[in-house]
C-alpha cells in the first residue's frame, strides 16, 4: 500500500481513473462547469460596469443614465450569488456522491481480502484509508478542482479586460505578478510533501490510539499507563511538527502575497493618478477603480489557487493510498460454480501442505478422512497446527500443496460464500458487534425472526440465559460483547452457530475459558449442536473430546496419532498419553 509522493500538481492516471467515478453524474460535472464560467463572466462584469458608472455617468453627472447602471450591476450580482450559490451546492454534492461510491468499492474489496492481509495490517490505518482519506477526496471536488478551475477562468477575463483597458496599467500588475506566481509555485511544491507527511502522522496516530483503547486493560493490569502516555506524546509530537510544518509555509506565503498586491496598487494609484491630473495615456479615473478591483480579483486567485492546489494535491495524495489498497493483490481466487448447499459432510485432507510465511511450515503433509455425521476431535500443544486445519478448511488461507475435499470435491470447486455457509466455527475468542443479541445471532438476516432464535435456544438448553437479560433477544451486548461475560459470549456463539443450520460444525477450543456452571451448559449444547452433523472439535482440554469418534494428535505441523480416546491411552509413551497425563495430574493438584 506504500505511495510515491512527487512534487507534481496532478497525476494524469489516476485523475482519470477517479474521473470513472464521476461518470454517473457527468451532468452535474458539466452544470458545475458551466457555472463556474459564468460566474467568472459575471463578477468580472460588475467592475467594468462601475468603470462605465464612474466615467460616463458620475463624472458627467448623469443621475438618470446612473441610476439605470446601477440597476444593471444589481441583475448581474442577482446572477452572481445565483450561480455562486449552483456551484457550491453541487461542486460539493458531487464530491459526496463520489466519496460514497468510493467508499462501498473500497470496502465490498477489503471484506474479500484474506485473512492473511488482515494478519500484516494495523486496523487503524485502514481505518484512516477507509474514511479520512475517502473523506479527503471530497475536497478534489467541493474546494480543489472546480475552484482552480473557476480561478483560473476569472483570471483569464481579468487580464483580458486589463489589456482592452490600459496596456500601461496592465504593464504596471505583470510586472509584479511573476513574484506571486514564483512564490505560488514554491510553495505549492513545499505543501506536496508537507500533507503527504501530515497523512502518514494522522494514519500512526490513528493505529496507536486505536490499539491502546481497544487493549486498554491490558496497559492498566501491566500498569503501563506512563510508558504508552510517553509513547503517545512522541507520536503527537511528530504529528505536530507535520501540521507546524504547513502552517510555516502558509506563514511565509501569505504575507508575501498580500505585500505583494498593496505595492501593485500603490503603484497603480500613484501612475494613474499622474496621469488623470495630466489627462495623458487615455486613463481615466473609473480606470483607477477598475484596476484596483481587478488587481484584487487576479491577485487574490492566485493567493488562494495555492491553497486550491494543496486541497487538490492532499487529495490526490489520498486518491494514491485508497486506489493502492484497492489494487491490493489479497484475494482469495473464488472461481468454483458448485453449490455447498446439501453436502453430506465428509471431509478428506491430503498431503496438505501450508505455510503463513515462506520457508515455515506450519502443516507438513498431513492427511485424514472424516466421515459424514462423525466427529472428530483435533488436540496438541499449543502451536501445533490446530486451528489452522480449520483455517484452511473454510478458504481463508489457501494451501500451498496437497488437497482438502468436501463430499470428494475439492472445496476450491465449491462457490467460496456456499463453503463458507455450509461450515460454523465457534471459535475461542467470540466476536460480537455493537447490537443486540437477535442481530449478532440472525446477522442481520430478517429471514431468521425472533421465535425461532428462541426456539433454538430452548433446544440446546441456553434460552434461561438469554430471559434473563434485560430486553432478551434486544439486548445491546455493546462493543465486542463488553456487556456479557466470556461464558454468555461464547453460548451466543453456539446459538449463532446452531442457527445458522450448517453440515459442518466447528468448534475451536469453544470451552477453554468459561466456568464450570457455563461449561456445563456448553457440553449440553455441544452434544445437541453435533447431532447429525459433521464436527471438529479442537481443544486442549482432553475432558472435552472424550466422547469424539477419533482423535487426532498433532505435533509441529503433524499427525502423530490417531484413535478413539481408550486406543490413545493405550499407546505406551504416546503424545495423548502423555497429555492425558499431565493434564490429570494438574487437576489432582487444584483439588
Amino acid at each position: 500500500m506504500s505511495t510515491k509522493v512527487t512534487g507534481s500538481i496532478l497525476d494524469v492516471s489516476l485523475f482519470k481513473r477517479l474521473m470513472q467515478y464521476v461518470r454517473p453524474y457527468r451532468f452535474t460535472f458539466v452544470f458545475v462547469l458551466t457555472a463556474a464560467i459564468l460566474l467568472s463572466v459575471f463578477s468580472t462584469l460588475n467592475p467594468y460596469l462601475l468603470k462605465i458608472t464612474v466615467d460616463d455617468y458620475i463624472t458627467l453627472k448623469d443621475y438618470d443614465g446612473m441610476l439605470v447602471l446601477i440597476g444593471i450591476m444589481t441583475g448581474v450580482l442577482f446572477l452572481e450569488v445565483f450561480f455562486q450559490f449552483s456551484f457550491i451546492y453541487y461542486a460539493n454534492w458531487l464530491g459526496q456522491r463520489v466519496v460514497y461510491d468510493l467508499r462501498k468499492e473500497l470496502f465490498r474489496r477489503m471484506i474479500g481480502f484474506r485473512m492473511i492481509f488482515f494478519d500484516k495490517s494495523a486496523v487503524g490505518r485502514l481505518v484512516t484509508r477507509a474514511v479520512n482519506d475517502i473523506e479527503t477526496i471530497a475536497s478534489i471536488f467541493s474546494q480543489g478542482l472546480f475552484m482552480i478551475i473557476a480561478d483560473l477562468l476569472k483570471m483569464l477575463i481579468v487580464v483580458g479586460v486589463m489589456l482592452s483597458v490600459s496596456w500601461k496599467l496592465s504593464l504596471i500588475v505583470f510586472a509584479v505578478l511573476p513574484v506571486i506566481l514564483f512564490a505560488t509555485r514554491k510553495f505549492q511544491k513545499a505543501m506536496k510533501f508537507a500533507f503527504d507527511e501530515v497523512r502518514t502522522q494522522v494514519a500512526n496516530l490513528n493505529t496507536f490510539v486505536q490499539e491502546r483503547i481497544s487493549g486498554m486493560h491490558i496497559v492498566q493490569l501491566f500498569v503501563r499507563e506512563q510508558q504508552e502516555y510517553q509513547s503517545f506524546q512522541e507520536i503527537n509530537e511528530k504529528h505536530k511538527k507535520a501540521w507546524l510544518k504547513t502552517v510555516w509555509y502558509n506563514s511565509i506565503f501569505f504575507p508575501i502575497a498580500e505585500l505583494s498586491t498593496s505595492i501593485t496598487i500603490g503603484l497603480l494609484v500613484w501612475y494613474g493618478g499622474l496621469s488623470v491630473i495630466a489627462q495623458e495615456n487615455g486613463i481615466t479615473l473609473g480606470s483607477i477603480f477598475l484596476f484596483i478591483q481587478l488587481t484584487q480579483m487576479l491577485f487574490r486567485p492566485l493567493r488562494q489557487i495555492a491553497d486550491k492546489f494543496n486541497t487538490l494535491q492532499m487529495g490526490m495524495v489520498a486518491v494514491q493510498r485508497v486506489f493502492a489498497l484497492m489494487d491490493t493483490d489479497s484475494h482469495i481466487a473464488d472461481d468454483g460454480s458448485d453449490e455447498a448447499k446439501l453436502i453430506k459432510g465428509e471431509i478428506s485432507f491430503q498431503n496438505v501442505v501450508f505455510s503463513y510465511k515462506e520457508g515455515e511450515t506450519v502443516i507438513n503433509d498431513i492427511s485424514f478422512d472424516v466421515n459424514a455425521g462423525e466427529t472428530i476431535a483435533i488436540v496438541g500443544a499449543t502451536g501445533a497446527g490446530k486451528s489452522t486445519i480449520i483455517n484452511l478448511l473454510s478458504r481463508f488461507y489457501d494451501i500451498n500443496q496437497g488437497s482438502i475435499n468436501v463430499d470428494g470435491k475439492n472445496i476450491k470447486s465449491y462457490k467460496l460464500s456456499s463453503l463458507r455457509n455450509a461450515i460454523a466455527v465457534v471459535l475461542q475468542d467470540v466476536f460480537l458487534f455493537a447490537d443486540s443479541i437477535q442481530n449478532n445471532i440472525s446477522m442481520w438476516d430478517s429471514a431468521i425472526s425472533e421465535k425461532e432464535v428462541m426456539e433454538a435456544a430452548k433446544h440446546i438448553g441456553i434460552d434461561k440465559f438469554i430471559s434473563k437479560l434485560p430486553g432478551k433477544l434486544q439486548y445491546d451486548v455493546k462493543e465486542r460483547g463488553a456487556m456479557l461475560s466470556g461464558g454468555q459470549r461464547q453460548l451466543i456463539a453456539f446459538l449463532r452457530a446452531y442457527v445458522s443450520n450448517p453440515s459442518i460444525l466447528v468448534l475451536d477450543e469453544a470451552t477453554s475459558s468459561v466456568d464450570g456452571e457455563t461449561e456445563e451448559l456448553i457440553q449440553v449444547a455441544t452434544d445437541r449442536l453435533t447431532k447429525g452433523k459433521t464436527a471438529i472439535i479442537i481443544a486442549h482440554r482432553l475432558a472435552t473430546v472424550q466422547k469424539a469418534d477419533r482423535i487426532i494428535v498433532m505435533d509441529n505441523g503433524k499427525i502423530v496419532e490417531m484413535g478413539s480416546h481408550e486406543k490413545l491411552l493405550q499407546i505406551e509413551g504416546g503424545f495423548y498419553q502423555n497429555l492425558h497425563n499431565v493434564q490429570l495430574l494438574q487437576k489432582q493438584e487444584t483439588i
